[in-house]
């Protein structure tokens, strides 16, 4: 009987033992998320940011150049500064889709997740909200690069390009490029986050998540 009962109280103590690493996971998730949506969301949260900072692609390199050197530096860099605010406007729309990643992560993942490395929570949240938040960037880039002249500007700059001698226009999707590039640079903060919850105590801002990674 005493057997019995202790085997009972050890898988109790397990089952609690899960249960606090995956809601000290969940809070660590939000608490990293949350942190890098408000981070990359504000103005200047992708155009200011070095790490995450929208450049133009190689494709345009050449065309960039050329067009730089005739006295359109200031149309290239203004597409450029525009690129980053569409950005900056669909972080804002991650938060949702984060949100419920968070709350169908299972015991299973959560241990994953604990026993990975510095970014295993990360690498958890691309592999389960690349496709929506990609979903849900698209059209909300899209509006952002119409509103702020964006679109219209990267038409003009392309017209005058492929008006100068032996120049062949890129064929480029520049809203699929931001959208990428937004996805990218949203998942680097989130682990630059997750680094310092793991890392450095002062970033733990709960009992809990100080108990599940002060291990």
């Amino acid at each position: 009987m005493r057997t019995v009962v202790l085997s009972v109280l050890l898988l109790a103590a397990a089952a609690l033992s899960e249960s606090t690493t995956a809601s000290g996971l969940r809070e660590a998730l939000a608490l990293a998320t949350e942190r890098a949506v408000a981070s990359t969301s504000r103005p200047g949260g992708f155009l200011d940011d070095p790490r995450i900072r929208i450049r133009l692609p190689g494709q345009l390199d050449t065309m960039a150049g050329a067009l730089r050197a005739i006295g359109f530096a200031s149309q290239v860099d203004e597409l450029e500064v525009g690129m980053n605010r569409a950005a900056e406007r669909a972080a804002g729309a991650a938060t949702p889709i984060f949100v419920d990643a968070i709350q169908q992560m299972s015991f299973q993942d959560a241990a994953g997740i604990l026993r990975g490395g510095n970014t295993a929570a990360t690498d958890y949240f691309e592999r389960k909200t690349t496709a929506p938040l990609r979903e849900r960037f698209r059209p909300i880039v899209d509006d952002a690069m119409a509103k702020v002249g964006v679109a219209k500007q990267y038409q003009t700059l392309l017209g005058q390009y492929a008006a100068l001698p032996f120049a062949s226009s890129p064929k480029l999707d520049l809203n699929a490029y931001v959208t990428e590039q937004a996805l990218a640079g949203l998942f680097e903060i989130v682990g630059q986050e997750e680094k310092r919850i793991r890392k450095d105590p002062a970033a733990r801002a709960s009992d809990l998540l100080r108990q599940v990674f002060g291990k």
